[in-house]
């Protein structure tokens, strides 16, 4: 599973000048997108999609866990938007959920550090 931002125009560059209601602005990294989510499911033996959801840019992928599961996984393979969902969702898969790159890089760390002699 996993979700990406459909872009909108912002509200200085629109026709009317006005923002849409449903769109709303998000951060990725460090820059600011204005719009939507789609959160994909994608059956991992055919590669097929499954299940599509939208959402505002600002809601968290992980609150669209459970309407992107179908019931019949093995195992579930997500980014770190969704690091809470076996909390979420008791399903009997194996959960495969990306650490955030902060945490690898601190880990990364970790590890150099424990290579370094005193």
């Amino acid at each position: 599973m996993d979700a990406t931002i459909i872009a909108a125009p912002s509200s200085t560059k629109n026709e009317s000048g006005e923002r849409d209601p449903e769109m709303h602005q998000t951060k990725k990294g460090n820059q600011w997108h204005v719009g939507m989510k789609a959160h994909i499911g994608v059956d991992t033996d055919s590669g097929l999609v499954h299940t599509v959801t939208t959402t505002a840019a600002n809601e968290a992928d992980v609150e669209q866990v459970r309407d992107l599961l179908h019931g019949k996984e093995d195992a579930v393979w997500a980014d770190s938007g969704y690091r809470e969902a076996q909390s979420r969702v008791k399903r009997d898969v194996q959960w495969h959920i990306a650490g955030r790159p902060s945490d690898m890089a601190k880990m990364r760390e970790g590890r150099a550090k424990a290579r370094t002699p005193m």
